[in-house]
């Protein structure tokens, strides 16, 4: 991290700041990540910690009076001292994948930061400022919201230059109520963005079209041309063919976004084929007993990302018997039994049906369980040597470990 010198830090006034240093080089919320150097935010119930981040080698400990307002703080102090671009990156399906792909494209040809796994909210952005280095070039980072004015929020503490939204969908609507206000939630980062600066869209987004302020420079990014070929997606972009390491068809699409960036930060497009690595519980995959094959996309869902991953499951089976073990999908607000009943239909039409959770029993499904817990006992019995098998659900349904004692690995 760029340093912070500590009695800058005292000046903010943000709590209650102890130690000595001249200044810090990190700062971490975890006590377990601490190294010599770093200033050790406790927030929620860190104060219990402080020994230990102190034993770690703690520069620095923080008791903030408002963690949000001083992890925020610390982020714009961090990012006001570098020259890095910033690349902001939101959307309701996909913008994690995106940040992947667009990290392992950019770390060819540039010295990057982006964001750990899902690090997208009020304290995972602040953390991903808080590592920008002085020889930075670019940072991406990733914007999630639950309501109006947080994405606008986060943009004022990042402040990028280019804007990302990678696509709209009926998520959050329990909070939000309509695909419009989504729409107008995403748009805040575009109403954020400098004058002249690009923003990149999804061209099927008309929803987005009242929200666009005039004066960015606009481009549209339509599902590109696929084929999978050796369990490798070939990707059309602007006449050539880009090659990732992933096999999943609905990638291609924010493969499509992650490269319209590259080009846009004037980073030539990959010769080589392009080896992906994807935040944990995301597309996942892992060979079963028997031939099988286990698809560990626990982290989340919704209508859009679930239509998308079963797609996945019927091309991945390749004539195995499919078992889809699907959670809640949360936040839905009124609509919720609906698109559950669509997508258990969807589901019905593969295999076997295991469904998760109260919202769940609208799959219809084979067989129902209240939690991920009583899950984890079903599913080894419902599963056989030679299946293909989809975990996706809610992050509040806590399927990973679910995905975790079919593999037989721990969960991290």
């Amino acid at each position: 991290m760029i340093p912070l010198p500590l009695d800058e830090l005292r000046g903010l006034g943000l709590g209650r700041l102890e130690g000595d240093a001249a200044e810090i080089t990190g700062v971490q919320i975890d006590s377990r990540r601490v190294v010599a150097g770093d200033l050790f935010v406790a927030l929620d119930g860190g104060a219990a910690f402080l020994e230990d981040a102190r034993a770690r080698g703690a520069a620095a400990t923080l008791v903030p009076e408002d963690g949000h307002t001083a992890m925020a703080a610390l982020g714009r102090a961090v990012r006001d001292r570098s020259d890095a671009r910033v690349v902001a990156i939101t959307g309701s399906v996909g913008k994690t994948s995106t940040k992947d792909i667009l990290a392992a494209l950019l770390r060819r040809h540039r010295r990057v930061v982006a964001a750990e796994e899902g690090f997208n909210n009020e304290i995972g952005l602040p953390l991903t400022l808080c590592r920008i280095e002085p020889d930075t070039e670019i940072v991406v980072t990733e914007m999630a919201m639950r309501g109006l004015g947080q994405i606008r929020a986060l943009a004022r503490t990042a402040r990028p230059e280019l804007g990302v939204i990678t696509s709209i969908a009926p998520v959050h609507l329990a909070l939000l109520g309509s695909i419009e206000n989504v729409a107008r939630a995403k748009a805040e980062l575009l109403e954020e963005l400098p004058a002249g600066a690009t923003a990149i869209l999804p061209a099927e987004a008309s929803e987005l079209d009242p929200f666009v302020p005039q004066g960015l420079d606009l481009r549209r990014v339509a599902a590109p041309p696929v084929e999978i070929r050796d369990g490798r997606a070939h990707v059309g972009f602007r006449g050539r063919e880009v090659v990732f390491s992933f096999a999943a068809r609905h990638q291609a699409g924010n493969a499509a976004v992650a490269l319209e960036t590259c080009a846009a930060l004037g980073v030539p497009l990959p010769e080589e084929p392009v080896e992906v690595t994807f935040s944990r519980w995301r597309s996942q995959e892992r060979d079963l007993p028997g031939g099988g094959l286990l698809i560990n996309d626990a982290w989340n869902s919704n209508p859009v990302a679930l239509h998308a991953a079963l797609a996945y499951l019927r091309e991945r089976a390749g004539g195995r018997r499919t078992v889809a073990i699907l959670g809640d999908m949360a936040e839905l607000g009124a609509e919720a039994a609906r698109f559950h009943e669509e997508a258990g239909r969807e589901a019905a039409g593969l295999g076997l049906v295991l469904g998760v959770g109260e919202l769940a029993r609208h799959f219809h499904p084979d067989e129902w369980v209240a939690t991920s817990a009583e899950a984890v006992e079903i599913a080894r019995e419902l599963v056989r040597p030679g299946d293909a098998v989809l975990v996706k659900g809610s992050r509040a349904v806590g399927l990973e470990v679910v995905a975790a004692a079919l593999a037989e690995v721990t969960v991290p």
